[in-house]
């Protein structure tokens, strides 16, 4: 289990270059990848994409990366035909202000177009090095997503023991239940006719309302869904989405049996069992 919150950042730097990569992720539902990338090394992002996507399934992902180059290989291209047009019009103003002055290299030097600087950059240099900082980035990122993702399954351990206690004390007082609905019969069958009882009557009668306040299926119900979340949670891969939905059956079965059984001791067990799922639920969203 991994927390959807991580970080991790480095920065180096060789003879001609200094780069920094940061990685950081927080919780979403889906998986939402935003990159940020100098503009010449932006044909890089659809690997970068495809990096994250392999070891992610969901939260938002931010990754930066900064450049800045100590050394630069330019070219630098001069525009004669942008000389020759500057050169022409220099002439024409001369002429009509009756000057007799030629325009010198200065002028020109500070001329739009006249020169071209290019910087020669090599991607694949740029590319080394940024994956290879992306993948020390990445242990370190990684770390801290365990750690919390162990901190929250030991605190889900803790509430899923509290669930499964209540089930226990639930169960144990199922019985009490039927006697709850017999004593109940008896007594309206006493005021109604006094002493006259037919024990098969109140049986029936007993049977019918156990068909309709009886809890069985449902502590059966909540006990499969428990063990699937604990053999889903010990799962590698991420399990959040599947562990959510199983909240929600093991919370409906809970809500069943509450809603049924009048005896204090289950609706005590039944309020610390939902307290306990939603719990759950709320590390839930923390996790991938």
């Amino acid at each position: 289990m991994k927390s959807m919150t991580g970080y991790g950042w480095i920065d180096t730097q060789n003879e001609s270059l200094q780069m920094s990569v940061e990685l950081k992720s927080y919780n979403n539902r889906y998986l939402d990848i935003n990159i940020n990338l100098p503009p010449f090394m932006s044909l890089l992002e659809p690997e970068l994409r495809a990096y994250i996507k392999e070891k992610i399934v969901r939260g938002r992902v931010e990754l930066y990366v900064r450049v800045k180059e100590l050394e630069e290989d330019l070219d630098v291209i001069l525009d004669t035909g942008a000389v020759a047009a500057y050169k022409k019009a220099f002439g024409q103003i001369a002429e009509a202000a009756g000057l007799d002055e030629k325009p010198s290299l200065s002028h020109f030097l500070n001329l739009d177009g006249v020169m071209k600087v290019v910087k020669k950059r090599d991607i694949d240099k740029f590319k080394s090095m940024l994956f290879r900082n992306l993948d020390e980035v990445w242990v370190q990122y990684d770390d801290i997503r365990t750690r919390e993702g162990d901190a929250t399954w030991e605190d889900i351990m803790s509430n899923i023991d509290i669930i499964w206690k209540s089930q226990k004390i639930i169960q144990n007082r199922e019985a009490g239940l039927e006697d709850l609905i017999k004593n109940n019969i008896k007594d309206r069958f006493q005021q109604l006719i006094d002493d006259k009882i037919d024990e098969n009557r109140i049986l029936a009668e007993t049977a019918i309302l156990l068909m309709k306040y009886g809890i069985g299926e449902e502590l059966s119900r909540l006990s499969s869904h428990l063990e699937q979340f604990c053999n889903t949670l010990h799962r590698k891969q991420p399990v959040a989405k599947k562990l959510d939905f199983l909240c929600q059956e093991m919370n409906r079965e809970i809500n069943t049996i509450g809603s049924k059984s009048n005896l204090l001791e289950i609706s005590q067990a039944v309020i610390e069992a939902k307290e306990a799922v939603e719990k759950i639920r709320e590390q839930l969203r923390n996790v991938e």
